[in-house]
């Protein structure tokens, strides 16, 4: 088969399209058939070796840990699923991912994937759509008629974030870019800062909100401002740059490190069929252009989920 490999850490230069072994299915386990898979920011710090302690890698490796596709093979012990069955998954992230023809995947994280999508496009779902809900319902306890502050709203983890808090009845602030402006309207979002015309702090002034969600990265003097703009008892829940331990005021901060779990990611399924959640995706790239991917990355040249066709 066709894969996306890395025989060491480095450039995106170490990406190689290259034929590699079709995987196996071993107990517990199936192979899928990739119909998608995706890129993710936090792959750049993976292939790099910045995160090597975190993620450990054995060579070569294939990424991409979001994956849609058709089961051709189960492994011993699986029995809840079977050959011909179309399924997403969240893939352990430091082991063989989903830049391939074929991968393999664990029973346990598998979903069925959505029947109103293309099959592709559903690989933009299982890790970001997961982020959002466990940032939202697990660490900040959203519910309904609370305020939510969105910092860095136009990525993917803020659209499910946007669209899942509309539907639980919050009410929500963005903060976007002139370029995201129109999706983050199109999400719900009740009210739209443009941070790049007037600064956060002065759009929502003598303002404070019961859940802060950042998802952009910020520095310490910004990090704690936006902590300031939580109320008290309220949460500070980042992706990115982790708030201060004790803030005071009652306030929790919690970075999010997000998991993969089967039940909420069918439950996400469930939306998307339902009409109540859309997945977004910005373009469809061949597989081959991986490492040109991750160079349009770090320059800030990609428009949006990336989903990638083997």
């Amino acid at each position: 088969m066709k894969a996306v490999r890395y025989h060491s850490y480095g450039d995106s230069d170490v990406l190689v399209y290259e034929d590699a072994d079709r995987p196996a299915a071993g107990a517990g386990q199936v192979v899928v058939r990739v119909a998608g898979s995706t890129f993710s920011p936090v792959d750049v710090a993976i292939r790099a070796g910045f995160l090597h302690e975190v993620f450990p890698l054995a060579f070569p490796h294939i990424p991409g840990y979001d994956v849609a596709g058709e089961i051709t093979e189960v492994g011993e012990g699986v029995s809840e699923w079977k050959a011909g069955d179309e399924v997403v998954a969240f893939l352990p992230m430091n082991q063989p991912g989903a830049a391939a023809e074929y991968a393999v995947a664990p029973a346990e994280a598998l979903a069925a994937a959505p029947k109103n999508v293309d099959l592709a496009d559903a690989a933009a779902l299982p890790s970001t759509g997961l982020t959002a809900w466990q940032s939202l319902f697990e660490h900040a306890g959203l519910t309904s008629g609370q305020t939510l502050l969105v910092n860095g709203a136009g990525g993917a983890v803020g659209g499910y974030a946007l669209q899942l808090a509309r539907e639980a009845g919050a009410h929500v602030t963005a903060t976007a870019s002139p370029r995201s402006i129109d999706r983050v309207r199109a999400y719900g979002a009740d009210r739209i800062i443009d941070h790049t015309v007037t600064p956060l702090s002065q759009a929502v002034s003598g303002q404070r909100f019961d859940a802060v969600l950042n998802l952009a990265p910020t520095s310490p003097e910004e990090t704690a401002a936006l902590v300031d703009l939580v109320a008290d008892g309220g949460a500070f829940v980042s992706t990115t740059t982790p708030g201060p331990e004790n803030p005071g005021r009652g306030v929790r901060t919690v970075r999010v490190f997000v998991r993969s779990d089967a039940a909420q990611l069918a439950g996400l399924v469930t939306k998307v069929d339902a009409g109540d959640l859309k997945i977004d995706v910005a373009q469809r790239r061949p597989l081959s252009d991986l490492a040109a991917i991750h160079d349009d990355a770090v320059t800030g040249r990609l428009p949006g989920k990336t989903v990638l066709i083997p």
